[in-house]
């Protein structure tokens, strides 16, 4: 597809293989994890558009998407509503409990979710993920602990890379990049 998914390991292909949910962390993750505030106390925040076209090919091509943040944002909801993405989980304190959740709703195994974050309430669902991905921003121990690492960070691109991994491992990329020729 592209040089920057060229000579992946192939545990990592096979790990991204099997997944049929792809979750999300939000602040650091699907934005650059700054957060803005309006003089009337509104909070504001930057999506990707490269992140919000993977996510939705993602989605036409079979992969749940899903979105779990500590945070309450209605800027998050208005972005997971334009995208199409239904299993939008916010104010989640316990975010590995929520994933558990998910998986059982969806009949899934731990084997077919991957979890991408950046920082360190994102590792209790990291570590039940088939696949754990840290963002380029991460912090060293989210790194440490994560099966791949992007090179674009959150809010930049990352999001978008995780969706061209995971159709590229299940061989859907090629017929990805013909629909656009």
């Amino acid at each position: 597809m592209t040089a920057y998914l060229a000579n992946l390991p192939a545990d990592l292909l096979a790990r991204a293989a099997n997944i049929r949910l792809a979750a999300f962390d939000v602040d650091g993750t699907l934005t650059d994890g700054r957060l803005h505030y309006g003089e009337d106390g509104h909070e504001t925040k930057v999506f990707h558009v490269h992140d919000g076209l993977g996510l939705k090919r993602l989605q036409a091509h079979g992969i749940h998407v899903a979105i779990i943040t500590a945070r309450i944002s209605h800027t998050v909801a208005l972005r997971a509503e334009e995208l199409g993405i239904t299993h939008v989980y916010q104010g989640q304190g316990d975010k590995r409990a929520c994933l558990r959740d998910l998986l059982d709703a969806l009949n899934l195994a731990p084997g077919q979710v991957a979890f991408t974050g950046d920082d360190l309430p994102d590792l209790p669902p990291m570590g039940i993920a088939g696949l754990a991905i840290a963002t380029a921003n991460a912090h060293p121990w989210v790194v440490e602990r994560a099966h791949w690492q992007t090179r674009r960070a959150g809010g930049e691109g990352a999001a978008r890379e995780v969706s061209d991994l995971l159709l590229l491992a299940q061989g859907k990329a090629d017929a990805e990049l013909a629909r656009w020729q």
